[in-house]
């Protein structure tokens, strides 16, 4: 797997700026900082990148420091917020009764074309048309 086959969602990248979140925070901050050593980046979304910096904050965070944090993600492949992107969100939510947070996640990560879907908010293991998520922090 490829650092370009790889969706990762909010909580992971989270937990990789949380240095409260013990055991969680040393796997999520080496996974991450794998990526950024690499030539190829995963993906992200808009609403990962939004999620994250209200995160932050809520964690404590001034609202310049998140900023800061969250502008090195710019930088890697970023799905954009779209109507196409919100109807297939919605698409997602009825098919696999997720929230509608999650589908976004998941449209999001289909959208961009990738095979793994970094999570611990979804079931690890579920398929959604090809996209697999994994928990990498177990």
């Amino acid at each position: 797997m490829t650092a370009a086959d790889v969706f990762i969602d909010t909580n992971i990248l989270v937990y990789a700026h949380d240095l409260d979140a013990g055991a969680k925070h040393a796997k999520a901050a080496a996974l991450v900082r794998g990526f950024w050593e690499q030539r190829e980046s995963p993906v992200v979304s808009v609403q990962v990148l939004q999620e994250m910096h209200v995160n932050l904050v809520r964690l404590g965070a001034t609202v310049d420091e998140s900023v800061d944090t969250t502008t090195h993600y710019l930088s890697w492949r970023v799905m954009e917020n779209t109507r196409a992107l919100l109807r297939k969100g919605w698409e997602a939510q009825q098919r696999w009764q997720l929230s509608f947070w999650d589908a976004l996640i998941v449209a999001a990560a289909m959208q961009a074309g990738v095979s793994t879907l970094w999570s611990e908010d979804l079931n690890a293991d579920q398929d959604f048309d090809g996209v697999t998520v994994v928990n990498p922090l177990v």
